[in-house]
């Protein structure tokens, strides 16, 4: 598999991005002030993890992955504030902006990784083909 930029890019952005959601849910919380409240985000962090497998890293895998990776970031935001803890006063609005720019940077990525698997096949004579 030859490596290209929209990849490498694809790549960075996706790992950031988990890596932001990571310390943004752990330390400052997305819906309340960190800890149980924010644990359906873990199921964003698995779906990542477990679609990159799948995918084996491959561009086309990945998009697909990605996608999927922000459709679950929408799903446990739903999820963590259905589910809120006793006592725990969310800022819905704060809550709902912080997933729609994760859904994008995620999204974004897919979009690289699609880039990527386009840019990955070359026609060859006779209309066939190739990866």
């Amino acid at each position: 598999m030859r490596t290209t930029t929209p990849y490498r890019l694809g790549l960075a952005l996706a790992a950031g991005t988990g890596l932001l959601l990571v310390l943004l849910s752990g330390a400052v919380g997305i819906v309340g002030a960190g800890g149980e409240a924010d644990r359906p985000y873990l199921a964003v962090l698995a779906v990542l993890v477990l679609g990159s497998v799948v995918a084996r890293l491959r561009p086309g895998g990945m998009a697909w992955a990605l996608a999927a990776t922000a459709l679950a970031q929408g799903i446990a935001t739903a999820v963590a504030l259905a589910t809120l803890p006793a006592g725990v006063e969310p800022s819905v609005l704060d809550a709902i902006g912080i997933t729609l720019g994760f859904m994008a940077l995620f999204g974004a990525a897919a979009w690289l990784f699609s880039r990527a698997d386009t840019a990955g096949r070359t026609q060859r004579p006779g209309g066939a083909v190739s990866w």
